[in-house]
């Protein structure tokens, strides 16, 4: 008996139906999934390339390559919608800050634009604010409802006046909570020397840089026409930071110095060419108003996990000072060059993630004849806003090689870090401006 156009089935008959109905879809998802080609992921998921564009990443992680040639890329920073604003330490065609958007949900760039006619390296989005700065300045652009710079031509300026003397001159940049600016203002200087990286040359004494440079100046965020005047030296002692982040469960600065060079050069009878290569050591500072690292006076010697006397003020690679200068709270090999310090927030990652500090290590130049070392990744768990565990490699071959003689031998060299609206990691390559995404997908 049939009614209409559709058999009458028994109730099993359906179950059937309907059961084989569910699990069709289900099967050729599996299917689907176990072919070789990279799959097509929801706007929030994007797909690792093949082979994670050389990189080398911990299980479960992966990466993809989601811009490329965008120049000599140094910080960048992401919209809390995924737009990426790059910081060019040159201008390309008059511009040097690079937007970079993912129109069509894959995971890449694929629509770019450019604007501000000057170099640098800091960038930041802030309280519907972009923030840029130039070796001297740092500028302010107002984001629209798209989270797109409303006014590229017309920025205000928040600070300007700023020295730069060729030497140490990117002005690094980070914001905390409470609407205040810090600006990394490197010395032109490798040890304050009375004639600087000269053999034999002392060194001055007091260091006559450190009133406007070798330190962290602070200055308010949304106060326009700020400078050496208004601002004021929040931390010294800092030869050079280039990476530099808010942590807001210590509820601090934290800052990745640059250490000194040519022990070996200058005091052959002192250190070896081996221990110049190694000393002394990067360093993490956890960073307080009126913080002293005691740079040009000392370095820190990872080996001997002691502050040392600087040659060039009376030191002889032993003598040691206990007290007066900040400790750092997590020390790296010399000469490795941190350029970026972010500390993970997102829930992409797994829980050990959660609030470490990764920093982009833009490699050596001078660790002869030891071969130069750097160009990764670094990770540093972090608990109740302090370092609780070993540094460890996250992301390793942007060189493309493992023996570097130069730097310039390296194919890639990271500089910049962000992090991403779905808590993807963005890392910039100053070398041939690519802009990698790093995943999670267990």
């Amino acid at each position: 008996m049939k009614t209409g156009l559709w058999p009458i089935r028994s109730n099993k008959q359906v179950f059937r139906t309907v059961a084989l109905g569910l699990l069709l879809p289900s099967a050729m998802l599996v299917l689907h999934s176990c072919n070789n080609n990279p799959v097509k992921e929801t706007p929030n998921e994007p797909a690792a390339d093949t082979g994670n564009v050389g990189l080398e990443l911990p299980q479960g992680f992966g990466a993809l390559r989601f811009a490329d040639s965008t120049g000599n890329a140094r910080h960048l920073t992401v919209s809390p919608n995924g737009i990426v604003y790059v910081k060019l330490e040159n201008p390309i065609n008059g511009n040097a800050i690079v937007v970079l958007k993912d129109k069509n949900g894959d995971g890449r760039a694929d629509e770019r634009s450019a604007f501000a006619p000057y170099g640098g390296t800091g960038i930041a989005v802030k309280d519907g604010y972009l923030y840029a700065s130039s070796n001297t300045s740092v500028f302010r652009y107002k984001l629209n409802e798209q989270q797109e710079v409303a006014d590229p031509h017309h920025p205000d300026t928040i600070v300007s006046g700023l020295i730069d003397r060729g030497q140490h001159n990117s002005k690094s940049i980070a914001l905390d909570n409470n609407g205040n600016l810090y600006v990394n203002i490197g010395a032109p200087s490798n040890a304050c020397q009375e004639k600087d990286r000269t053999k034999g040359s002392p060194g001055m004494q007091p260091c006559p840089l450190l009133d406007s440079a070798g330190g962290i100046w602070l200055f308010k965020a949304n106060e326009l026409n700020q400078g050496y005047h208004n601002g004021k030296r929040y931390a010294t002692g800092l030869r050079n930071v280039v990476g530099l982040d808010w942590n807001s469960q210590a509820n601090a600065l934290f800052v990745m110095q640059h250490g000194r060079d040519n022990l070996h050069d200058f005091f052959p009878e002192l250190y070896d060419a081996k221990q110049s290569a190694e000393l002394p050591a990067e360093t993490m500072y956890k960073l307080h108003d009126g913080s002293n690292a005691g740079w040009p006076y000392i370095y820190y010697d990872q080996v001997q996990q002691k502050k040392i006397v600087c040659p060039e003020y009376g030191g002889d690679g032993k003598k040691a000072v206990t007290d007066k200068y900040d400790d750092p709270v997590a020390t790296f090999p010399g000469h490795l060059a941190p350029n970026a310090l972010l500390f993970y927030t997102g829930s992409m990652f797994p829980e050990r993630y959660k609030n470490g500090a990764f920093i982009a290590f833009h490699g050596s130049w001078n660790r002869a004849p030891e071969p130069q070392q750097g160009f990764f990744v670094a990770f540093v768990p972090f608990k109740d806003g302090a370092p609780s565990g070993k540094w460890e490699v996250f992301a390793k071959g942007f060189a493309g090689k493992e023996n570097i003689a130069a730097p310039g031998d390296a194919a890639h060299r990271p500089c910049g870090l962000a992090q991403g609206p779905d808590g993807s990691l963005y890392v910039s390559d100053d070398k041939m401006g690519t802009i990698y995404r790093i995943v999670y997908k267990p």
